[in-house]
């Protein structure tokens, strides 16, 4: 009899990914002593110790690591195997995960989903956030089944299909009580080092993260998603390129002052994306329907400060 089980290996996953027995209970819907109790019973079974508790810290022992870097394998692949067998069976996925970049807001897809849920009654549907190469890693990872808003053509390798939806323009925007807002002429490098960057952090787990606006050794306000970075440039913290949605309406408001610097960011193009080798029902219905005229619209309409008006 094997004496691991997939419940076991997702306790381990969602504990060395939440930092604690509590934060993995409230991911798997599952009290702290369960999980306790599976911890305990799982390394009674091994014979071995797969945590090191050192006060409130959680570690994986040498041993645990092993065992999780190979169990994330056999997760990934019983998903697959679940979800397969679920699409021949009715069509329909049982659920279907969307994700969206941290820049946009998902309410701005809620007539898409009231839509969907008019024709789709047996299929969940999940919305996940992540930022920067964290969507496309989300994607190949399997964590979702479809991207919207993603920027960038994606990384190499391929195994997924990408469609454009909309270019953005950056501005470059200070509040107007920042010392860089009285500067003179364009800033240069010089300019921007002897200040604080706000930046977006990648969410991205394993693939190499990028870096947007940031010089090397700059000191740097990290915030998850772009609504933090634009408050806090509101209020004066640091500096940075705005979605162009944004920055305008705070601009004619005298809220930021737009600033011209030596190296502009070039625009960036979004897309919705999808694995090439899935053709469940549900996902068709929402690449075909992503796919049509005034999506970009709406996700610029739903960014932070933006005026619908002028997008």
């Amino acid at each position: 009899m094997l004496k691991l089980s997939l419940e076991a290996l997702q306790i381990v996953d969602a504990i060395d990914r939440r930092g604690s027995f509590a934060k993995a209970g409230h991911e798997l819907h599952k009290v702290p002593s369960t999980i306790s109790y599976m911890v305990a019973k799982l390394e009674d079974d091994l014979g071995l110790q797969v945590f090191e508790r050192n006060g409130p810290r959680i570690l994986l022992t040498p041993a645990g690591r092993e065992l999780l870097k190979q169990g994330r394998f056999l997760l990934k692949a019983a998903l697959e195997l679940e979800q397969r067998v679920q699409r021949v069976a009715s069509g329909w996925e049982t659920e279907l995960a969307i994700g969206m970049d941290s820049m946009f807001s998902a309410f701005a897809l809620r007539d898409d989903i009231a839509a969907f849920y008019e024709i789709a009654h047996s299929t969940r549907l999940r919305l996940l956030q992540e930022a920067l190469s964290g969507t496309w890693e989300a994607l190949l990872d399997r964590r979702v089944d479809l991207l919207v808003g993603v920027a960038g053509e994606g990384p190499a390798g391929g195994g997924y299909v990408a469609r454009p939806i909309g270019q953005m323009r950056f501005v470059f925007a200070v509040a107007p009580h920042h010392p860089l807002a009285q500067h003179p002429g364009p800033l240069g490098r010089a300019d921007l080092q002897e200040h604080r960057a706000i930046v977006v952090g990648d969410s991205a787990r394993n693939m190499v993260g990028r870096t947007v606006g940031l010089l090397l050794g700059q000191d740097a306000l990290t915030v998850p998603a772009m609504r933090l970075k634009f408050e806090f440039q509101l209020a004066g913290l640091g500096f940075g390129f705005l979605p162009e949605p944004c920055a305008r309406a705070a601009i004619a408001r005298g809220l930021l002052v737009e600033k011209e610097v030596e190296e502009a960011r070039a625009p960036e193009t979004f897309y919705v994306a999808w694995r090439s080798a899935d053709d469940g029902a549900a996902l068709r219905w929402w690449r075909e329907r992503m796919q049509q005229g005034g999506l970009f619209a709406r996700l610029c309409a739903a960014l932070p400060g933006a005026n619908p008006s002028e997008v």
